[in-house]
């Protein structure tokens, strides 16, 4: 499946029917009279978190979405039926943006489930016989109905994950991530492997969270260098960030400072996130410079510096147990061994 994390899309209420103009007139009955019905109100549309969903590339192909109007009122005082309202369902982290500025947020769908009204459809017109009165009684005026309500809007997602990775591209992210979990992460002697987000489900002492991974950060990425920092978007609601160091690299020190001066670039309260400075790549030196390298990251500024390997698995198990300190139990699920998440079997639609 395709990634994509920002869409453009157009959205309109229903309008309310018009109300009717009709007189009773039927054989053999004496009494007539005005008996227009109302008409219906006009559909709502409606955004809805729904869970399993990690991608907007549904809104590529389907961008303009109309909910349906309000019936007309008829004779023999019968109102017109209502629009049915227009549910739009969209991964949860999804953010409703202003198309205006984009930058005014309309919505923040966090939670799955949770539902916002967007646009409200339009009140059906009154019929010709809400208007008869003791003095008026053959009225002939009624009301259209309102009209739709309109606009374009921007879908930006921003992935919910718990813990989010970073550094500079060939720090070894991808195979850390996929040591972790199910992911399978591209992994390449070359600068960019990783392209989009990724995201994992660690398990780690019966307790479970998820990592996310973004395209490695060079220096200039706040103002579009390399990839850019587009991707920072997506550990912004991230309780604590694992900062990755290539061991290998020509001064890791230098690796990590450039990577903290792109985060307080972007902003976004990234700089003030707590983080575990992880030097990754440990088996391809001896303990001795590994130890000295801490040592420097400790001096530049890291508060506690992890070695590791993503390859072999050195040293993850006390990263993962610092990790779990800055979880609250409400984010850290327990689930017993064993236990399976059933996949629906409909095909997903975003209406």
């Amino acid at each position: 499946m395709h990634f994509l994390d920002q869409a453009k899309i157009y959205i309109r209420s229903g309008a309310g029917g018009p109300g009717a103009v009709s007189f009773r007139r039927e054989k053999y009955i004496e009494y007539g009279g005005p008996d227009g019905g109302n008409g219906g109100r006009g559909g709502d549309v409606v955004f809805e978190a729904a869970a399993g969903l990690n991608t907007l590339i549904d809104f590529r192909y389907t961008q303009h979405f109309k909910a349906p109007r309000g019936g007309h009122g008829m004779g023999k005082n019968r109102n017109g039926a209502a629009g049915k309202e227009l549910v739009i369902k969209v991964p949860v982290g999804t953010q409703i943006v202003s198309d205006e500025d984009r930058e005014t947020v309309l919505a923040d769908l966090t939670e799955a489930g949770q539902r916002v009204v967007m646009l409200e459809g339009g009140l059906g017109g009154r019929g010709n016989a809400s208007y008869k009165t003791s003095t008026n009684r053959a009225p002939r005026q009624h009301q259209p109905g309102e009209p739709v309500q309109e606009m374009w809007v921007w879908l930006r997602l921003k992935l919910l994950a718990d813990v989010g990775l970073v550094g500079t591209p060939n720090a070894g992210k991808s195979t850390f991530i996929n040591k972790l979990s199910n992911t399978k992460a591209k992994v390449g002697d070359y600068a960019f492997t990783t392209l989009r987000p990724q995201l994992g489900v660690v398990h780690h002492k019966n307790r479970e969270f998820v990592l996310a991974d973004i395209p490695g950060l060079i220096e200039g990425a706040a103002d579009g260098a390399g990839i850019g920092d587009r991707f920072l978007g997506h550990i912004e609601r991230c309780r604590v960030l694992v900062h990755l160091i290539d061991i290998s690299s020509a001064d890791p020190v230098e690796a990590m400072q450039i990577v903290e001066e792109e985060l307080e670039a972007y902003g976004g309260g990234l700089e003030e996130k707590p983080r575990l400075v992880a030097l990754n790549k440990i088996d391809l030196v001896d303990d001795e410079l590994a130890a000295d390298y801490a040592r420097e990251l400790l001096k530049a500024g890291a508060h506690e510096v992890f070695p590791i390997s993503g390859a072999t698995g050195k040293g993850i198990s006390k990263l993962l147990d610092a990790v779990i300190e800055y979880l609250p139990a409400a984010t850290v699920t327990e689930r017993p061994e064993g236990e399976q998440e059933e996949a629906g079997e409909k095909p997903w639609s975003p209406i």
